[in-house]
């Protein structure tokens, strides 16, 4: 019975060991995953910057002059909110573009299908001008800026100091 008691109490004592460490390694990956994902946000940070400062200087897109950029723009509708990267106006046509660092299949299907339908329900205004939406990314495969384009979305990819538009 001595014995047992023993061996119970290492074991107790291993466990709190093991609890302790096992607390510390929690501690230690939330740390990571907090810095994985400020470095995420940082590299979209630096993608919208470039395709927003971009398109501000000339306001230009697949050869349509627009009158107004803004960035960031949100909205809530009830329980429906959403935020568009760079939205583009004239009197007649808007662009909704969705910045991403790197695309990912299913941003494309979100902004086909999501984004729009949001786009429309937040600002109705809208629904009557010719709607252009577009993707920007500094990384986007052969393979999803074809179906971007097949989707209706033009693709606006980094080309040098510069952007190349896809419509």
């Amino acid at each position: 019975q001595a014995k047992t008691d023993e061996q119970l109490a290492k074991t107790d004592a291993q466990l709190a060991k093991t609890d302790a460490q096992l607390a510390k390694t929690d501690a230690k990956l939330a740390k990571v995953a907090k810095l994985l994902g400020g470095i995420g946000n940082s590299q979209g940070d630096v993608a919208e910057e470039f395709f927003y400062n971009s398109l501000k200087k000339k306001k230009e897109l697949a050869g349509i002059h627009y009158d107004y950029i803004d960035k960031n723009l949100k909205s809530r509708d009830g329980k429906l909110k959403d935020e568009f990267d760079i939205v583009m106006i004239n009197g007649k046509d808007v662009a909704v573009i969705e910045v991403k660092y790197k695309t990912h299949r299913n941003d494309i299907e979100k902004l086909a299908t999501t984004k729009k339908e949001n786009f429309n329900i937040l600002f109705p205004k809208y629904k009557e001008f010719n709607q252009h939406f577009a993707i920007a990314s500094f990384s986007i495969s052969e393979e999803l800026k074809e179906e971007a384009l097949a989707n209706h979305i033009m693709v606006l990819q980094r080309k040098g100091n510069v952007i190349e538009t896809f419509a």
